[in-house]
């Protein structure tokens, strides 16, 4: 039974924000015109204010060509309204997937990266008879110490190295004397992710995203302080690469492809289980100060410091990004962080907050961005566990100028016509909203199967992940 939601109205969801102590950080309206209003990016007008997030299926081909489920899922997002469809994690090699059915674009399957694209906009068009408002990007990713073949680390960091396994059955983590990428690594890096983001221009994407967020690798740059070289220390430094992928793209390109970026703002840091609750408790001992986080305040890392965040949004910007999609946490080591909600995943712990609090951090942020950046379109994130009324969030944000666009990670997967829905009715529908229960993050951690992977969707609302999860459980091996 959820431990939390169990509101029926906007009313009882706003006495719970006032008891919390947080209206002031989560604002809700019932007029719901500002998720209409078009958003200029580039040379292309986003229609309404409304995104989907980047969601992966974890269903790709083992070649990373989209399969017939990430079709099916793009489909699914073409036809819900949104106007903007962040498209999903992207790796731009094969040793920087996050696992063996992530997408990964390539010379050898960019016909079928195209044909997904069409077939988007093909649905859209079905539906809401018009698809020129519509803007598609794609998120080009480097997992770093997530790779699935082996952890790919910038830097040794004290407090996430030890929750870093080199070796998943043993458990044995990155020691002391686990290798460092090099500079000349990172170089390699900057190459396949100009490569790929003008491969992905030449098929037609409207954008593409250069991934810094979750502590993959270029999330895990902003915060190298502990590396030397020429990719840590420094702000600079800690940026350079990045900055460099932005200005080879627009010289590529031509300055014709917009550019834009999904970026942690917060880190947090990594959290166990308590033993004797079964609650999230920050994983001990960790330094102080805290110097291998990002956005993390020095002496209480507990606590966000948005200073270097917001000023490096002002060098993106500097640089070429047009649009920061705002977010925060690792789902490795403190999902509660990035994914307020009412279940805690199968390898989790049970929040030690309220999932409000992680609502309000969340919007926080990302109104910090827009008053630093009121030129640089925000894409905020958090509002999955709002369930229907995400929208009555996101609308009382857009209109207080605290975001430019609402985003919607895990609610799409469960509901991906919710901006459709709201046009017609004005809002959103609960028996179809996401209840936050993680299954979906079940799903991510099943590799059991001869793909090493499982497909990855709404158990709850989706009969075919419904489907999915009963044969990852039937399937399991003995513990």
């Amino acid at each position: 039974m959820p431990k939390h939601f169990r509101y029926r109205s906007i009313e009882d969801l706003q006495q719970d924000i006032d008891r919390l102590g947080l209206n002031e950080d989560i604002p809700l309206t019932e007029d719901l015109d500002p998720l209409w209003r078009p958003i200029r990016f580039g040379d292309r007008t986003i229609g309404n204010s409304m995104a989907v997030h980047p969601m992966e299926g974890c269903d790709g081909h083992l070649d990373g060509s989209p399969d017939e489920l990430v079709f099916r899922r793009w489909r699914l997002f073409g036809e819900g309204g949104a106007k903007l469809i962040w498209g999903e994690a992207t790796a731009v090699t094969e040793e920087a997937r996050a696992n063996t059915r992530q997408l990964w674009l390539h010379d050898g399957n960019a016909a079928s990266f195209e044909a997904l694209l069409a077939q988007t906009r093909e649905a859209h068009r079905a539906v809401l008879g018009r698809d020129d408002d519509l803007v598609i990007g794609l998120q080009l990713t480097h997992s770093g110490r997530y790779s699935y073949r082996k952890p790919l680390i910038a830097f040794h960091d004290p407090a996430a190295d030890p929750v870093t396994l080199v070796d998943k059955k043993r458990k044995i983590p990155v020691t002391p004397d686990y290798p460092v990428l090099t500079d000349a690594e990172l170089g390699r890096v900057e190459d396949a992710l100009v490569n790929t983001a003008v491969l992905a221009w030449k098929l037609g994407f409207d954008f593409v995203d250069i991934k810094q967020c979750h502590r993959y690798l270029l999330s895990e740059l902003l915060a190298a302080r502990l590396r030397n070289g020429d990719y840590g220390g420094s702000l600079e430094n800690r940026t350079r690469l990045v900055r460099n992928v932005i200005g080879r793209i627009r010289e590529e390109t031509n300055d014709k492809l917009p550019l834009a970026t999904r970026m942690n703002v917060y880190d947090g840091i990594p959290y166990t289980t308590d033993p004797d609750t079964g609650t999230g408790t920050p994983r001990a001992p960790y330094p102080v100060p805290y110097l291998s986080g990002f956005g993390v305040d020095a002496d209480d890392p507990l606590r966000e410091d948005l200073s270097e965040p917001v000023a490096v949004a002002g060098l993106l910007k500097e640089a070429g990004i047009g649009m920061i999609n705002a977010t925060m946490g690792s789902p490795y080591y403190n999902p509660h962080v990035g994914r307020p909600a009412e279940r805690s995943p199968v390898d989790g712990y049970d929040a030690p907050e309220h999932p409000l609090f992680g609502v309000a951090r969340h919007f926080r942020a990302a109104s910090a961005l827009c008053a630093a950046h009121p030129d640089l379109h925000i894409v905020g994130t958090g509002y999955s566990w709002l369930q229907k009324y995400m929208v009555n969030a996101g609308a009382a944000n857009i209109r207080d100028g605290r975001v430019t666009v609402m985003g919607s990670g895990r609610g799409a997967l469960a509901y991906p016509d919710f901006a459709k829905d709201v046009a017609e009715h004005g809002e959103m529908i609960r028996k179809k909203s996401c209840i936050t229960v993680s299954y979906c993050t079940a799903l991510m951690r099943g590799k059991h199967n001869e793909l090493g992977q499982f497909a990855v969707g709404c158990v709850p609302r989706d009969k075919i992940y419904a489907d999915i999860y009963k044969e990852m459980l039937d399937t399991a091996p003995e513990p």
